[in-house]
C-alpha cells in the first residue's frame, strides 16, 4: 500500500493544500487558511513523507467501556443512560449483550494488544459498573476486580494504561434524579467518583482523561437527541450542559493536581473532538472568517476555556446572548486545566453532517491542518491524538482496505505536522481495538482493528488488515519506502528514440496559400470597395504546390523544432483517406498532406512513428459505411483495414520506419459495451485486422522499406490494494491478463487468449454469474496472429490499485471481478491520475518476464497539469517516470528502444496533457524534456553520446535548410535596400555635378 518509490512523498489532492510556515501568537488559527499563491503542487513538505517518528513517540489503541464490555446486567452493574436509550430509542438495535463482551473475555483483548505491540491502551471505566447508582459508596467488587486485573495485566505487558473516567455512559440514576449534566449537582458527584478512581488505580495509572469529547455529549445528548439520554432540548440547555462539563473537568483536574499528582506523578487532560473545514475561496477573507467561526463553535467552545484564556470564544459570546458566563474566578480556575491537548478526529466528529456548523464552507479530513490550527490558537501545546480512525460497513469482516488507506493518510499527516510544522505531537491512538457498539449507528458500522462476530459464542478477536498495517507502522515507527533502489546516474543507448506523441492529425483539404497556384492577376481597389478584382485576359506563371503551403504543417514543424525530439508519433485519419471504407475512393489530397508531414519532419532529422488507426471513446474513427455495418463487430471491417493499411504502406512506407496499426484496442470495451460478447467479438476482429496488416507489410514491403510494425496497448500497472489479502493479488494479476494479456498473449506468446482469462470466464459461467464467451481462433488464425509484431508498444500513465469484488452480469468489466481504489495519499493530477513512478518499471519487468526479451517502445507516457505557465507537476512526472524507465533499462536489462512523451498539444475542454496549449503556447516542461533528451537520461559528469565536431558544425547547415524562405526574403529585402541606396547616392552625386557646372557658367 505504499504509493511510490522515488516520489519520496505524496499528497492526495494537491489542489487543496498549500505551503505555509506556521508562525504567530496564540489566537492566530485563521492564518492556516491563508494560502500561498506561489504554491507548488510537488512541494516536498506537502507530499507523502517517508520518515520515522521520534524515538519516544507513543503508539496506542483505544476503546469505550460501553462499546465493548457488554454484560450490562452482570455482576451487579447498574444501568446507564445508554442502556436505557437502546431499549427506548434504538429498539431495532441489539443490546450490548451482543457486543465484544470484553468484561468476560479480557484475555482475548490482552492477546490483541500483544499482537499490535502498542505502548499504551486507552480505555474507559464504566461508572455504573463501579457504582451502580452513580453515587460513591461501597464499590461493586466484581467491577473493581475487573479494572484492577485489566490495569495489572497491561503493566505486566509493559503497556501503559490510559484511563478515561467518563465516556458517555452516565449512570441512569443520576439522569433520572438530577437530570444528568443539566444539573450542577452532578459535578460534585463526578468529582467523588474521580477521587475514588485516583485513590484506587492512581498508583498504576500515569495518564488520565476526565471526559471523552464533551461536545458530542452536549450537542447530541441534549440537543439533537441522537445520543443518550436522547433529549431534544433547547439550545440554551445544550450550552448549559457544556458549561457544567467544563466545570466538572476543571474540578477533577484541580483535585488530582492538589491531592494526587504530587506523589502519583500522572498527567491529565480532556479529549476534545472536532471536524475540519476549508474555505470555498482561500483568498476570500469572509470565507476564512466563516471557517474560523465554524471551528470556534465546536472545538473552541471547550478548548478556549481550558487551553486558552478561561472563557468562551468571542464569536460564540456575541452570537448567543444566552451563553452561560464564567466569573473571573471561574476563568482563572478553568484556564490551563490540562497537561496536554488530547484531540479526537474521527467519523463521530463529522456525522451527521447536517448537524455541523459548516457556515457554507467545505468539510475536510486534513488532520495536519487542524493540528496547525490548534498550535496557532492555543500556543503550541503538547498534543496527543486520543482518537483517530475511520469506519467500514457492518458486512466487512477482515478485509477493511479502505480503513488502511484512511489510517495511512491520517498517520502520515501527523508525521508531516511533527517534521515540517514543529508541532509537538507525542502519541497516537488508533480507534478502536475491537468492533463494538457504535452509538447511534449501533452495529451497522465497524471501527475495530479486530473483527468480532457478535453472534458467535467464542467472539474471537480476528485481526483485520488494518491491524496488520498498524502493527507494521508501530514496528517501523513510521513509513519506509517500498523501493530502495536509489536514483541512477546513467544514460540510455546512443540510438535511443526520444519522441513526442500526438493524436489524430486532421488533414487540411486545400493548401492555404492560393496565390502560388492561381494564375490570375488581381487589382486591389484600395480606395474603393477594398476588394480584389480579377484582370480578364491576363494569366501569370505559377509554381507547383509545395508542402509548406499547408499552414498546419508549418506550425507542427515549429513545435517539433522546439521539442528537440528524434521521433514524432501521430495518427492518420482512416475516414478521411478512405471515406467509403474501401479503395473505391481514395482521397489523394489527404494522403499528400500526410506525406508532406512526414517528409517535412524528416528535414528536421525527426523520424515519424505513424499510427494507422487511433480510436477514442468520443470518436471511433471508422469510415461511415463501415460504421453502418456494425464496425468491428463485422469481420469484413478487418479486411477493409487490411486494404487501408496496404495503401498507407505503399504510399508512405518509403519514409516511415515505425508503424503502429491500432492504438489501444484493449480500451474499446467502453464503445462495444452492449454485452461482453460484443466486446470480445470486436477485440477478436481487431486482433485479426492487426495481424493481417502486419502480414501484408512483412510479405510485401519489409524487404525494401525495412520498417517495423506493431500495435500499441494501454498498459497501466496493477497493484493489489491490500497486500495482506491473496484475493487482491489475484485480482491485480487478473486485471493484467484481462487488460494486457487479452491482446498481448495471442501476439507475443501463444496465438490464443490467456488461459487465465478463459478459465475465469468459464468459472463464472458455471456459477451462473455470467454468460460471456470468448471467441475461438481457427488454427490458421492462430498461426496468423502469433508473432505478428516486431516490438511491444505500450501506453502507460498510472498504476491502478485493485480490489477483488465479485460481480454478476455479462459485461467485460463484470467478468474481471475487480474494483479500483484511489490511494488518497498519492500525488494525483486534476483528472485523478495517481503519480506512481515505480509502476512503469514494474510493468516493463512484467512484460519481459511474460513475453520474453523483446524490443519495447513506450509510445505514450504523460500527465495532465492544470497550470498553463508553470507545469511543475509534468516536470516532476517526467523526471520520476523516466528515471524508473532508466532503472528498467539499466538494472533489469529490459530492451527499451524509445520513450515518447504524451502529448504535443492539448485539446480544448479536455485534461491538459499537452506541452503546448490549444493555441500553441509553449510550457516550461518543454525545456525540462529538452534537457533530458540532450543528456540522453541522467548522466553523471559527461555524455557518452556527445556528437562529433562535424555534426555540431552541421547544425548551421540545418538552420540554413530550415530557414530557406526567410533567408531568401531577407536577401531580397537587403538587395532592394542596397539598390535604393545606390540610386539615391547617384542622384545626389549628379545634382552636385550639375550644380557645380551651373556655378561655373555663372562665373
Amino acid at each position: 500500500i505504499m504509493c511510490g518509490q522515488g516520489l519520496g512523498r505524496f499528497v492526495a489532492f494537491w489542489t487543496f493544500v498549500f505551503i505555509r510556515i506556521v508562525t504567530g501568537l496564540a489566537g492566530e488559527g485563521r492564518s492556516v487558511w491563508k494560502k500561498d499563491t506561489h504554491f507548488s503542487p510537488v512541494s516536498e513538505t506537502q507530499m507523502f513523507l517517508y520518515d520515522t517518528f521520534p524515538k519516544e513517540f507513543l503508539w496506542g489503541v483505544g476503546t469505550g467501556a460501553f462499546q465493548v464490555e457488554g454484560s450490562w446486567r452482570k455482576d451487579g452493574k447498574g444501568s446507564s443512560v445508554w442502556d436505557h436509550f437502546i431499549h427506548s430509542e434504538l429498539r431495532d438495535a441489539d443490546s450490548t449483550d451482543a457486543s465484544s463482551d470484553s468484561y468476560t473475555l479480557l484475555d482475548k483483548d490482552l492477546s490483541a494488544l500483544d499482537f499490535l505491540g502498542v505502548s499504551f491502551y486507552q480505555f474507559s471505566i464504566s461508572w455504573s459498573r463501579l457504582f451502580p447508582t452513580g453515587v460513591v459508596a461501597a464499590p461493586n467488587e466484581k467491577g473493581l476486580q475487573y479494572y484492577n486485573t485489566l490495569i495489572d495485566s497491561l503493566l505486566y505487558r509493559n503497556i501503559d494504561p490510559m484511563v478515561t473516567l467518563y465516556h458517555w455512559d452516565l449512570p441512569l440514576m443520576l439522569q433520572e434524579k438530577y437530570g444528568g449534566w443539566k444539573n450542577e449537582s452532578v459535578i460534585d458527584i463526578f468529582n467523588d467518583y474521580a477521587t475514588f478512581c485516583f485513590q484506587t488505580f492512581g498508583d498504576r495509572v500515569k495518564y488520565w482523561i476526565t471526559i471523552h469529547n464533551p461536545y458530542l455529549v452536549a450537542w447530541h445528548g441534549y440537543g439533537t437527541g441522537i445520543h443518550a439520554p436522547g433529549e431534544r432540548g433547547k439550545i440554551t440547555t445544550v450550552y448549559s450542559v457544556g458549561h457544567n462539563l467544563i466545570k466538572a473537568h476543571a474540578k477533577v483536574w484541580h483535585n488530582y493536581k492538589k491531592n494526587f499528582q504530587p506523589y502519583q506523578k500522572g498527567m491529565m487532560s480532556i479529549v476534545l473532538g472536532s471536524h475540519w473545514i476549508e474555505p470555498n475561496k482561500s483568498e476570500d477573507a469572509l470565507d476564512i472568517s466563516k471557517c474560523q467561526q465554524s471551528m470556534e463553535r465546536i472545538l473552541g467552545w471547550f478548548a478556549k476555556p481550558i487551553h486558552g484564556d478561561g472563557d468562551y470564544p468571542e464569536e460564540l459570546k456575541n452570537e448567543f446572548s444566552f451563553l452561560p458566563r464564567f466569573t473571573e474566578d471561574e476563568k482563572n480556575y478553568i484556564k490551563g486545566t490540562a497537561d496536554f491537548f488530547a484531540f479526537s478526529f474521527g467519523p463521530n466528529n463529522f456525522k451527521p453532517p447536517n448537524t455541523l456548523p459548516k457556515m457554507g464552507q467545505n468539510l475536510s479530513l486534513n488532520l495536519r491542518e487542524v493540528l496547525n490550527w490548534i498550535k496557532l490558537e492555543y500556543n503550541n501545546p503538547r498534543i496527543l491524538i486520543a482518537e483517530n480512525g475511520w469506519f467500514t460497513d457492518s458486512h466487512v469482516k477482515t478485509d477493511d482496505t479502505t480503513a488502511i488507506y484512511m489510517m495511512k493518510n491520517f498517520i502520515n499527516k501527523v508525521l508531516q505536522a511533527i517534521k515540517y510544522d514543529n508541532i509537538d505531537v507525542f502519541g497516537y491512538t488508533a480507534w478502536s481495538l475491537l468492533d463494538g457498539f457504535e452509538w447511534q449507528h449501533a452495529y451497522n458500522i465497524r471501527r475495530g482493528l479486530f473483527y468480532v462476530d457478535f453472534k458467535s459464542k467464542k467472539k474471537e478477536r480476528i485481526p483485520k488488515s488494518s491491524a496488520l498495517y498498524y502493527k507494521q507502522i508501530i514496528q517501523e515507527n513510521g513509513f519506509f519506502p517500498r523501493e530502495s533502489t536509489p536514483s541512477l546516474q546513467a544514460q540510455f543507448s546512443c540510438d535511443f528514440s526520444w519522441g513526442i506523441t500526438e493524436s489524430v492529425l486532421k488533414a487540411e483539404s486545400v493548401a492555404s496559400s492560393p496565390q502560388f497556384c492561381d494564375s490570375s492577376l488581381y487589382l486591389w481597389n484600395i480606395t474603393g470597395d477594398g476588394l480584389l478584382h480579377k484582370v480578364k485576359g491576363v494569366k501569370l506563371k505559377t509554381r507547383p504546390a509545395q508542402c509548406t503551403d499547408f499552414v498546419s504543417i508549418k506550425k507542427q514543424l515549429d513545435l517539433l523544432e522546439k521539442m528537440k525530439v528524434t521521433h514524432y508519433r501521430f495518427a492518420l485519419d482512416w475516414s478521411l483517406i478512405l471515406p467509403n471504407g474501401d479503395l473505391s475512393v481514395v482521397n489523394r489530397q489527404v494522403l499528400r498532406y500526410y506525406r508532406c508531414v512526414i517528409s517535412e519532419v524528416l528535414k528536421l532529422n525527426v523520424q515519424s512513428m505513424v499510427t494507422l488507426y487511433h480510436p477514442t471513446h468520443a470518436y471511433l474513427g471508422l469510415p461511415g459505411p463501415l460504421l453502418q455495418k456494425e464496425g468491428w463487430l463485422n469481420q469484413s471491417t478487418a479486411y477493409a483495414f487490411q486494404d487501408y493499411a496496404a495503401l498507407c504502406f505503399r504510399e508512405l512506407g518509403d519514409l516511415v520506419k515505425l508503424w503502429i496499426t491500432i492504438n489501444e484496442p484493449n480500451r474499446l470495451s467502453n464503445v462495444y459495451s452492449r454485452s461482453s460478447n460484443d466486446t470480445y467479438q470486436a477485440a477478436h476482429n481487431l486482433l485479426i485486422a492487426h495481424a493481417m496488416a502486419w502480414k501484408i507489410y512483412d510479405e510485401q514491403y519489409r524487404s525494401f522499406q525495412h520498417g517495423k510494425v506493431s500495435l500499441s496497448l494501454h498498459s497501466d500497472w496493477a497493484e493489489p490494494a491490500n497486500p495482506y489479502f491473496e484475493s487482491h493479488s489475484r485480482a491485480a494479476n487478473r486485471f493484467l491478463q484481462f487488460e494486457i494479456g487479452w491482446f498481448a498473449d495471442p501476439i507475443f506468446k501463444t496465438g490464443d487468449y490467456p488461459a487465465t482469462m478463459r478459465e475465469y470466464i468459464s468459472l463464472k459461467n458455471r456459477k451462473g454469474l455470467s454468460y460471456s464467451s470468448l471467441p475461438s481462433f481457427t488454427s490458421e488464425e492462430k498461426q496468423l496472429i502469433k508473432g505478428a509484431a516486431d516490438f511491444y508498444a505500450l501506453n502507460h500513465f498510472t498504476t491502478r490499485f485493485v480490489i477483488h469484488k465479485s460481480q454478476n452480469g455479462s459485461q467485460y468489466e463484470f467478468d474481471r471481478d475487480i474494483q479500483f481504489l484511489q490511494d488518497i495519499t498519492c500525488l494525483s493530477s486534476p483528472s485523478r491520475l495517481a503519480v506512481v513512478p515505480w509502476g512503469v518499471r514494474e510493468v516493463l519487468r512484467w512484460i519481459k518476464k511474460t513475453y520474453g526479451d523483446i524490443d519495447i517502445y513506450i509510445t505514450a507516457n504523460g500527465i495532465d497539469d492544470q497550470s498553463l505557465d508553470n507545469d511543475e507537476l509534468r516536470n516532476y512526472y517526467l523526471g520520476k517516470y523516466i528515471q524508473e524507465v532508466l532503472k528498467a533499462y539499466y538494472i533489469d536489462k529490459v530492451k527499451i528502444k524509445g520513450y515518447y512523451a504524451f502529448k504535443l498539444t492539448e485539446e480544448k475542454s479536455k485534461p491538459r496533457f499537452g506541452f503546448f496549449t490549444s493555441d500553441l503556447k509553449g510550457k516550461p516542461s518543454i525545456q525540462f524534456y529538452n534537457n533530458l533528451i540532450s543528456n540522453n537520461g541522467f548522466p553523471a559528469d559527461y555524455s557518452v553520446c556527445d556528437p562529433p565536431n562535424q555534426e555540431k558544425q552541421c547544425s548551421f547547415c540545418l538552420f540554413i535548410s530550415q530557414k530557406k524562405p526567410f533567408i531568401f526574403f531577407a536577401c531580397c529585402l537587403f538587395s532592394t535596400l542596397i539598390l535604393l541606396l545606390t540610386i539615391v547616392f547617384h542622384k545626389r552625386k549628379r545634382r552636385k555635378r550639375l550644380k557645380a557646372k551651373s556655378i561655373q557658367r555663372t562665373c
